[in-house]
């Protein structure tokens, strides 16, 4: 499995339509903490095929995608308050 980085993308979308399909197009590489945020496990290709995708999705003029890069270090250091944990995929499994 390549190197895999965790993201957090967040977005702000005006119109409904394009802010829908953001979202579902999200769904493939992440885990939605809030209706815009994602936290997401990605190599650095799927990251290059994602920012491609979105670029795609939105309207340059009035749309904001942001994608936050954590190293290990800070998503140690994540605080949540209330429900929910932080959604990083594991990086090793047992078969």
């Amino acid at each position: 499995m390549p190197d895999k980085q965790f993201w957090v993308i967040v977005y702000d979308i005006s119109d409904d339509r394009r802010r829908t399909r953001l979202h579902t197009a999200l769904l493939d590489y992440g885990t939605p903490v809030q209706y815009s945020v994602f936290e997401c496990d990605l190599s650095p290709q799927e990251l290059i095929t994602i920012g491609r995708e979105l670029r795609g999705l939105i309207d340059l003029n009035t749309d904001s995608v942001r994608c936050y890069r954590l190293d290990e270090a800070a998503v140690q250091r994540i605080a949540i308050y209330g429900i929910g944990k932080v959604t990083t995929q594991p990086t090793h499994y047992l078969v």
